[in-house]
């Protein structure tokens, strides 16, 4: 990947609703090459998908809550169900895994304090909890979902390294 397709990409994070040509003007390419380059980024699973972003506060979703949990055991059966059960609560926009004094971290947007109550009710039903604890976000102060992509790491794609490593090979 070339600072092209990093340009593309921050781009594409600012307002993925713009068109090939309104990219390619920005990046310095031609059509073409600008859509060979998102088919390639699309390909390789860098670009994963392109969303609307919508205001939880004008759909009257205001309330973000982050749950930690610790895991009541951790047999397979234990993480099975618990991850197929919080994975599919609609409620639940982020859902990790954690290392440290917590084994699960939830980003959970619902409307209200009883919204929240009824998904807390659901929650601690779907399997053993050794500890659930909720922090309740005031004001959100930054958020975003462009990724740092001047801090990121170079990467290759796995073609143009096997084509790089030929002709290094002679």
């Amino acid at each position: 990947m070339d600072a092209i397709d990093r340009h593309i990409l921050s781009i594409l994070q600012e307002d993925a609703s713009l068109s090939i040509a309104d990219i390619a003007a920005q990046v310095g390419l031609s059509q073409t090459p600008c859509w060979k380059r998102i088919q390639r980024l699309e390909a390789s699973g860098v670009l994963q998908g392109r969303v609307a972003l919508l205001s939880p506060e004008k759909l009257g979703l205001g309330l973000s809550v982050y749950v930690s949990i610790v895991a009541g055991e951790h047999s397979d059966a234990w993480l099975d169900r618990f991850t197929r059960s919080v994975a599919a609560m609609p409620e639940v926009v982020e859902f990790y895994r954690m290392a440290g004094d917590v084994d699960y971290m939830l980003r959970v947007v619902v409307s209200d304090m009883i919204a929240f109550d009824e998904f807390y009710k659901r929650l601690i039903a779907v399997a053993p909890l050794r500890n659930v604890v909720s922090r309740f976000a005031m004001e959100r102060i930054k958020a975003t979902t462009a990724l740092p992509l001047e801090t990121a790491p170079p990467i290759a794609f796995p073609r143009a390294r096997r084509v790089a490593e030929e002709a290094v090979a002679g």
